[in-house]
């Protein structure tokens, strides 16, 4: 055998890349995380050949003393952490001290930095096998400059893994939008091959948040999203989520941070995922950017070299916590905070075209004549959120049958009221009173309901939409009945892990809220005696196995009620209003009524819209009109 031998300080650091720089991105990372953390307020990129051949991040934050230039460059150098203590409840982006030591080792770097406006600071450069530093006098403004070249020049077997430069600028790219959102106050630019790519302005109000989002996600996400905005103890969530109607085929929209930091974690993704469960259309992804703010003792950055990932001290609160607050928030959505005006719209485009300037946003978001209990979230802010006005669905008294009764034995109230509004058809109505879909005029086909508002043309999709009605109703029947559990004729023994074992020990009252109830009967065997009633023709055992894997991870599950809400959906389906069904105007109003006050209306079941406006400018440009 060989030697043992101490790895030469190269070598090391090679080594070390492997784990931290993967591509140019990831170079942009590590050195953006080090200038926030320097307190910059400006950052400039530039970049060259996707960055293989040239990354240039200038910052004007606090710069770094000479005397500790030389060893910045040094692995395990950081002035973020001095003891054990300190990793408990990490503030900062970066703390690893790896960063510029990795990179230096696999490219030619060089530093440059002051601490005063003097104009003058110091440059240092990395040479020879050891990595010697030469530190030499350079003129600079107060900040840092880093300039690394020639990415993976020693290294040719990690260059020939590295894709296009289109490709590479991409990720790069990316990386840039990312950090860019995740701090507001500051403001970022990028250049590839001497083009700007991005110049972001810091954003402090609301409108420049926006103005932000909207040229990143595009003006579509803004004309699409809610603002929420939520805290309970040390938990704070905010940010926009978009409609389950404005979804992507895959997940590059989908920013979440934990105290400012980007991360990708599976409970997040759990919880995020489970709201949208109900509305969202199946292989279709949601779009977001999240801001979950907690105590930094809460939450461990310290698991994965690239900080990409977190881990919580409670699991289960976190993910309750996104998952209530999310569904919640989709929930409110009602049709009137769908109805977008011509001149919201215009505002959404404007903003990201930078063509309005910030102080004249407010303005004009403050003209839009609104009316009582309604919002239009183009502007998608904290106040369009928390106007909404607030309904609830009641229950239908009776049982399930009856639940599902067609529009033709519709509850006197709603009759009332479409009967009343049937009548407003032929004479003119203040705008304030106009409902947010309108009033009833025709019936398209069997299929579909026109219907008109103050903006134009309102097309129902009548047995989507009452599916959705009935749909709700069923549910908060069961909640407020709770899940059946039914006995077993002979109760089932499952051989499980000591671990699986001690989940179904120690939450009991999580397995009876979901119709189970499990005996221990050994340390590795479990007794399942009841199961919920409307699965009796499930596979038990592959079903309490799940759930308890469920458990052991998110600290919740959500099988047994998605099963519920299937056999609902499913329920509601044959239940509601069919195509071909000839429905009377008042018949017409009163399911757009319905529509106006249950949740989640604005989609089917299946999470297909049930509904879609076309203004009156829309509808002009189809005839020309004006031309």
């Amino acid at each position: 055998m060989k030697r043992i031998e101490l790895l030469s300080p190269r070598l090391a650091n090679q080594i070390a890349a492997g784990e931290v720089v993967e591509r140019p991105a990831s170079v942009v990372k590590e050195l953006l995380e080090n200038s926030l953390d320097a307190g910059s307020t400006r950052l400039d990129i530039d970049v060259e050949q996707g960055g293989v051949k040239l990354v240039r991040l200038r910052d004007d934050g606090h710069g770094i003393e000479h005397d500790d230039l030389a060893l910045s460059l040094s692995r395990h150098a950081t002035s973020k952490v001095k003891e054990l203590d300190d990793l408990e409840a990490v503030a900062s982006l970066g703390f690893r001290g790896e960063a510029l030591a990795s990179v230096s080792s696999v490219s030619r770097l060089a530093l440059t930095s002051s601490t005063d406006e003097s104009g003058t600071g110091w440059k240092v450069e990395t040479e020879g096998r050891d990595m010697d530093t030469n530190v030499s006098p350079a003129p600079h403004a107060r900040g840092t400059t880093v300039e690394m070249r020639d990415l993976f020049f020693n290294t040719p077997a990690r260059r020939k893994f590295l894709r296009t430069e289109k490709t590479e600028f991409g990720h790069l790219e990316e990386v840039v939008k990312r950090m860019a959102l995740s701090r507001f106050d500051v403001g970022f630019s990028l250049r590839n091959n001497g083009r700007m790519i991005h110049s972001l302005k810091p954003a402090d109000s609301m409108p420049e948040k926006e103005r932000r989002i909207a040229q990143i996600f595009g003006p579509t996400f803004l004309q699409n999203a809610v603002f929420v905005e939520s805290q309970v103890g040390d938990l704070r969530l905010w940010g926009w989520v978009g409609l389950p109607t404005f979804s992507r085929s895959q997940t590059d929209l989908q920013y979440f941070y934990v105290n400012g930091r980007v991360i990708r974690d599976k409970l997040v993704v759990h919880a995020i995922r489970q709201a949208y469960r109900d509305v969202l259309y199946s292989g279709r992804h949601s779009v977001f950017v999240l801001y979950l703010e907690l105590d930094p003792a809460s939450v461990d950055v310290n698991v994965h070299p690239t900080k990409h990932e977190v881990r919580f001290r409670d699991g289960r609160m976190v993910h309750d916590f996104l998952f209530r607050t999310l569904h919640k928030a989709l929930a409110e959505v009602r049709p009137g905070d769908q109805v977008l005006s011509n001149q919201t719209t215009a505002t959404a485009v404007e903003l990201a075209q930078g063509a309005v300037p910030a102080e004249n946003v407010i303005n004009q978001q403050e003209s839009i004549s609104l009316r009582t209990g309604e919002v239009f979230p183009g502007a998608a802010s904290a106040s369009a959120f928390q106007s909404r006005s607030q309904y609830s669905v009641q229950p239908v008294a009776g049982e399930v049958k009856e639940q599902m009764a067609v529009y033709g034995n519709l509850g006197q109230s709603s009759m009332a009221a479409a009967d009343r509004s049937s009548t407003c058809n032929s004479v003119d109505i203040p705008s304030q009173d106009i409902p947010p879909l309108g009033f009833a005029v025709a019936q398209l086909h069997g299929i579909y309901i026109l219907s008109q508002n103050e903006r134009g043309l309102v097309v129902v999709d009548m047995h989507a939409a009452h599916e959705r009605i009935t749909y709700e109703r069923m549910k908060q029947n069961y909640v407020e009945e709770g899940i059946k559990a039914q006995p077993l004729l002979v109760p089932l023994s499952l051989a499980v892990s000591q671990r699986e074992a001690d989940c179904a020990d120690n939450q009991q009252e999580i397995l009876q809220r979901l119709g189970f109830e499990i005996d221990r009967a050994g340390p590795e065997s479990l007794l399942v005696r009841h199961t919920p009633a409307f699965l009796n023709n499930a596979d038990a055992e592959a079903l309490v196995r799940d759930v308890l894997a469920d458990i052991l991870t998110y600290g919740e599950s959500d099988r047994v009620q998605a099963h519920l809400n299937e056999l609902l959906g499913t329920m509601a389906c044959h239940g509601s209003v069919r195509a071909n069904r000839q429905l009377t105007i008042p018949e017409m109003n009163a399911l757009l009524r319905d529509m106006e006050h249950t949740e989640r209306s604005g989609q089917c079941n299946h999470g297909r819209p049930t509904w879609t406006q076309l203004s009156m400018g829309e509808l002009d440009k189809l005839f020309l009109r004006g031309r």
